[in-house]
């Protein structure tokens, strides 16, 4: 599937990964992350209180227990929740990229409305009638081109276009809050598509809650009248126990997937990794792809952390990306088992063993410049209209692409990269105003 589907493609969970090698240190946690739903349960549930409420959310809107977030707001005595909303996935889980419409929920009798239909991502005026707020709870991964964040900024948009209040639950940003990492998308390219509605960069270092801060209190991210932004209602409920530094092993929560190719932290720490550096592959143009092998449902194992090129052999595809000398990483040949053939299939797997050193899209970037080595053909110069354009709307930056166009595998990544680190800076710097947490 192309674009940003082919990045959260359906498939199973994956293998665990293999464990040879240093692994990055950890950091000793007394007790669980108290997540905003945690919170909200904590303080009587008050913010919502004698307000009729819809509610957008998805699998891994759970509390630090395990309980859906749906189930909690149902059974409180004296909270009125009305309706569903369903994000990319739905709130139950599905597909990618698979559109659903407005339904009757089976298991709680209400109406799930689709934000994920087809025609918009913004709740209608029809969907929010008789909602005084929307409660959102959705787990994001900390990556601009992953969906949900851009789901909560829509909904954000319509909720305020029809004066319903906003309540967002926090979560954490699974990478932390300090990483910040790749290029900031230019203006051509941002929304209203899901994957890049932020002026963020790739990795942003920032949890939902607070970039539902950023979008509220930017200028010009939320796309509707600015009488509309100034007079929208937004509430954050923040965590209680997370710091800045914080990995997701180091919450003491434990993860649910939040979508089928991202089953596991080394998936959410993967897709920035790879993820855009396979887009080309993904697509017939290019050799990379994200996983390796099949299992029986079709899906691969390792997805986003393990990665082959159908052109060249996995040592050769190790002995070039070690040569690369990329700060945090060691790269691994596996097998996995074939599933319809006795042949394994065989590719490597990423190791991040320096947490601090690692730069999480800076692979990505040299995987293109390999591509164009390794591939008959330069992809980025045989890809469509429509294949660059969907990239674009997931990378961000056209000066690069059109290097890579033109220069191929002579494409000069570590002046890039350079470039972003000083722009990244200067975003965090900026964006400091919207934080809820500190180290």
């Amino acid at each position: 599937m192309p674009g940003a589907s082919r990045l959260l493609a359906l498939a199973a969970l994956a293998a665990a990964a293999p464990r040879p090698g240093r692994a990055a240190p950890r950091i000793e946690v007394p007790q669980k992350v108290q997540l905003g739903i945690d919170t909200l349960e904590l303080e009587g549930f008050a913010p919502l209180r004698g307000k009729r409420l819809g509610l957008l959310t998805h699998p891994a809107g759970v509390d630090g227990r395990g309980v859906s977030t749906i189930d909690i707001l149902r059974r409180e005595p004296g909270l009125k929740l009305v309706a569903l909303f369903g994000a990319e996935h739905g709130v139950y889980g599905g597909p990618a990229s698979a559109i659903y419409p407005d339904r009757r929920d089976p298991r709680t009798g209400l109406m799930v409305y689709s934000l994920y239909n087809g025609k918009t991502h913004q709740p209608t005026a029809a969907q929010l009638k008789g909602i005084d707020a929307l409660v959102i709870d959705l787990q994001d991964i900390g990556t601009r081109s992953y969906t949900f964040a851009g789901s909560m900024k829509q909904a954000m948009e319509g909720c305020f276009l029809n004066h319903v209040e906003v309540i967002v639950l926090d979560r954490p940003n699974p990478l932390g809050g300090l990483k910040v990492d790749g290029p900031l998308p230019d203006p051509q390219w941002l929304g209203p598509n899901l994957v890049n509605e932020f002026p963020v960069p790739y990795v942003h270092g920032l949890t939902i809650g607070e970039l539902a801060r950023f979008a509220k209190g930017q200028p010009g991210v939320l796309k509707i009248p600015e009488a509309a932004r100034a007079a929208g209602k937004l509430t954050v409920i923040p965590m209680r126990g997370w710091h800045r530094s914080m990995r997701w092993p180091e919450t003491g929560l434990r993860w649910v997937p939040t979508s089928p190719y991202i089953p596991d932290f080394a998936a959410v720490s993967g897709y920035p990794m790879t993820g855009l550096g396979s887009f080309m592959g993904d697509n017939n143009l290019g050799g990379f792809s994200h996983g390796i092998g099949k299992q029986a449902d079709g899906s691969p194992q390792y997805p986003f952390r393990g990665i082959a090129d159908k052109y060249v052999k996995p040592e050769t595809l190790q002995r070039d990306l070690s040569a690369l000398g990329l700060p945090g990483l060691r790269f691994q040949r596996v097998s996995v088992p074939g599933v319809k053939s006795s042949q394994p299939a065989s590719g490597i797997f990423i190791q991040i063993i320096d947490w601090d050193a690692w730069r999480p899209t800076e692979l990505s970037f040299y995987m293109m410049q390999l591509d164009c080595r390794f591939s008959p053909r330069n992809p980025f110069a045989a890809a469509s209209r429509s294949v660059a354009e969907s990239f674009l709307r997931l990378m961000g930056s056209t000066a690069f692409f059109n290097d890579l166009r033109a220069h191929g595998a002579r494409v000069d990544v570590g002046t890039y990269i350079r470039q972003w680190e000083a722009q990244d800076r200067a975003f965090q710097e900026m964006s400091r105003k919207y934080w809820l947490y500190n180290n």
